[in-house]
């Protein structure tokens, strides 16, 4: 059995499942295996072979599907590459670099050479959000523009790390579609789909446990790219009002923007990103 999923048969119905996703995928896509230090990472890689390169990181307990709703506007005007996060219900290896140290960035250096990348634009969401900034500060030249949905690593987490953790607070009798419609924000009605995968996905998955690491203000500060910072108002993974207000005083070229209402998943931001990523 592995270690990020509680059976195999559990890891069998996540894997299918994102499969079924993978083939919804609206535009043309090359699937990419590409070897690094913490095993193969799975790329999905969209759009004009010569525009400029976009990488998108995911959040915790997610995949490259995430993006669905976004690639095709992203892909008409840069080479995009949804990246599976290693040690994530994805399409790469099952380890874990350690947060807080060289590890992850170690990681993204071996993605980008596989791909031919020296420097690139990142979106990044949540845990994408904090790797993306992760590696925006270890590695600065290697990032030309920053757009952060709903990131750690800025604002104070309000519990313990992502769903397991947050769950066990929010409801003791592990009501898990109810409440992971809490944690993400999403009306159970309307975003049914999405709340039956998180739902399928934390039932035979085993997310990080712990606190992200928070940047210092000394690190945001000698961020030299633009950086677009997305939140929503009613987030219960993060303080959005903590994360925006830390972006905006201390990222020198920071756009922060707090959706009222929203909270910790950030969907209908494809035109937003866009049009940062265009600037």
């Amino acid at each position: 059995m592995n270690a990020i999923y509680k059976s195999e048969a559990g890891r069998a119905a996540i894997q299918a499942r994102y499969q079924e996703l993978v083939r919804r995928w609206p535009v043309a896509v090359e699937q990419l295996h590409i070897p690094t230090r913490e095993g193969d990472t799975f790329v999905l890689a969209s759009g004009p072979k010569d525009a400029p390169p976009v990488v998108l990181l995911h959040g915790s307990g997610a995949n490259s599907a995430t993006w669905l709703g976004d690639i095709a506007s992203w892909a008409t005007d840069f080479r995009v590459y949804a990246v599976d996060m290693v040690g994530e219900p994805g399409g790469s290896a099952e380890s874990r670099p350690a947060l807080g140290s060289d590890a992850v960035a170690s990681w993204l250096d071996d993605v980008l050479a596989g791909l031919g990348v020296s420097a690139a634009a990142f979106v990044g969401m949540s845990l994408g959000g904090w790797t993306a900034l992760d590696y925006a500060v270890r590695r600065p030249d290697a990032v030309t523009r920053l757009a952060l949905l709903c990131p750690g690593g800025i604002g104070k987490q309000r519990f313990g790390w992502i769903f397991k953790n947050l769950l066990d607070h929010l409801f003791s009798n592990h009501d898990l579609r109810r409440s992971a419609a809490i944690v993400t924000g999403l009306n159970l009605t309307d975003h049914a789909e999405i709340l039956d995968d998180v739902t399928l996905t934390f039932t035979h998955f085993n997310p990080r446990t712990g606190k992200l690491p928070l940047f210092t203000d000394a690190q945001l500060s000698a961020l030299p790219m633009p950086v677009l910072v997305i939140v929503g108002e009613d987030d219960v993974m993060f303080k959005s009002a903590d994360t925006a207000h830390r972006a905006q005083q201390s990222i020198p070229d920071a756009t922060t923007r707090v959706l009222p209402g929203v909270g910790h998943a950030i969907l209908g931001q494809t035109a937003p990103v866009l049009e940062f990523l265009r600037k």
